[in-house]
Parts: structure tokens; sequence; C-alpha cells
């Protein structure tokens, strides 16, 4: 005689399954809200070890131009400059971060002077970034730090303040630069939808993609915001997906 699953049995399956699915999404919640936190925690880590480093140095991490003095021996680099000589261990004190020399260096500096965890190579190949190698990981997946500097105008931003210079450390994906095979792999490409940038801005900053320390990189987030003018650009959710490519301004 066969038998079949009565309707007590089939209820049971049901619950069980539908608690199991239920954990299953709870628990995927929970781990994306703690990755998002990290972002925060991870900028704020960064920015403070910076900070610590320009006042014990006189100096930005990267920019200084007697590295080394300190660490030469210990990176493996030369007394020379960065920006003129790919081996150099300094800066050359400007003020600024150039991106593809004195960025690089900057993690290493931070590293060796024993200000953040991990250990960086400070150069990179054909301006390639390496996660884990000279930018640091992120927590989400295939994210990274990188630090990066040009006008607001070549991001796609217009209005006041485009001419200004995006001064910033960037929190995005990694990859080719544009998505085109064969350019410089780098933090270049969106990692966190609108709605999560927003949560993060607003929380952290002013809530606004264009103005403040948290802004957007306008042409990759063009689905997270209502227009190109800095100043009066607000956020939009009309895309569930990884939209969003932050440049913190780390000078504000």
């Amino acid at each position: 005689m066969k038998h079949a699953f009565s309707l007590v049995e089939l209820s049971i399956v049901l619950v069980i399954l539908g608690l199991l699915t239920g954990g299953i999404l709870g628990g995927q919640s929970l781990i994306r809200a703690a990755e998002l936190r990290a972002v925060s925690t991870e900028y704020a880590r960064y920015v403070t070890a910076m900070q610590t480093f320009r006042d014990k140095y006189f100096a930005y991490p990267g920019d200084m131009t007697n590295a080394f003095a300190f660490w030469g021996t210990a990176a493996g680099c030369t007394n020379a400059d960065i920006n003129s000589v790919a081996t150099g261990c300094n800066g050359n004190g400007n003020g600024t971060i150039e991106r593809y020399t004195e960025g690089f260096r900057f993690w290493q500096h931070m590293a060796l002077a024993g200000l953040i965890e991990g250990t960086y190579t400070g150069t990179a190949i054909t301006n390639n970034a390496v996660l884990g190698g000279n930018v640091p990981r992120g927590r989400i997946s295939s994210t990274g730090y990188q630090l990066w500097a040009e006008p607001f105008a070549s991001q796609g931003w217009t209005g006041a303040g485009s001419s200004e210079t995006s001064t910033a450390m960037r929190f995005g994906a990694w990859g080719a630069f544009g998505g085109t095979a064969g350019d410089p792999s780098r933090v270049s490409a969106a990692a966190l939808k609108c709605e999560e940038s927003w949560n993060l801005d607003t929380k952290m900053d002013d809530g606004r993609p264009g103005m403040g320390s948290w802004i957007l990189h306008h042409n990759v987030s063009l689905n997270c915001v209502t227009n190109s003018v800095r100043s009066t650009s607000e956020y939009r959710f009309i895309s569930s997906g990884a939209d969003a490519l932050v440049d913190f301004q780390y000078q504000r």
C-alpha cells in the first residue's frame, strides 16, 4: 500500500522550510549590515591614522620627503622621489597625495609607522591597484580603498565647486577602469546600492551626493543622483543594484 504525506506532515515541512528561508535571509541582512558598518569604521580608522601620522611626522603619508630616513631599509626603497623614480621612498612634500605614486606609498608608510594593519608594497606596476597588495581590502567582497585626486568636473559634476579638486580616499569595487580590458586595474567601480550610500552619507555627513565629505563619483553613480549640479543634486533610488562609487574627502 502506498502512503502519502498527511496534511499535518506537509504543514510541518512547510513551516520548517519557511523558518530556514527566513533564517537565511535574516542572516544575509545581518551580514550586509555589518559590512556597511565596516565601511564607515574603516574610513574613520584610516583618517585617524593619517592625522596621527601627520602630527607625528609633519607630513602626509606618501607625501613626506624624508620617508627613506625612517623606513628605507624596511621598505627596500631608495632615497628618491617616487614621482620621478619608481623605487623611491619619498614624496614631493607638496601637501597633495598623487594618486598613482604617493597614493600607494601612503598605505605602506602608515603600515610601517604601525598605524594600520597589513603589509603593503608601496608601488604599482603600470598604475595597477592590487587589493591587499598596495591598497587595503574592504570588508565587502572585491572592494578596497585607493587615494585619488582629480577635479570634480572630470567626474561629471558641474556648477559651483566643480573646478575644485576631489582629494579623496575612494571606496569602491576593484576592476579595469571603465570596464575596458587592458586599462589599469583600480578601485574604480560602484560597490554600494544608492540607498546604502544615502544611509551612510546621512549618518556620516550631509546626505547629499555632491557636497560635504562623502561625495559620489558622478559619472559612475548616475543612477544614484538627480542631476550633475553639485549644490542641488539629491539622491534617487531607481536602481536596486550596486551603483554608488564613493570619494571620501579626507582633507575636509
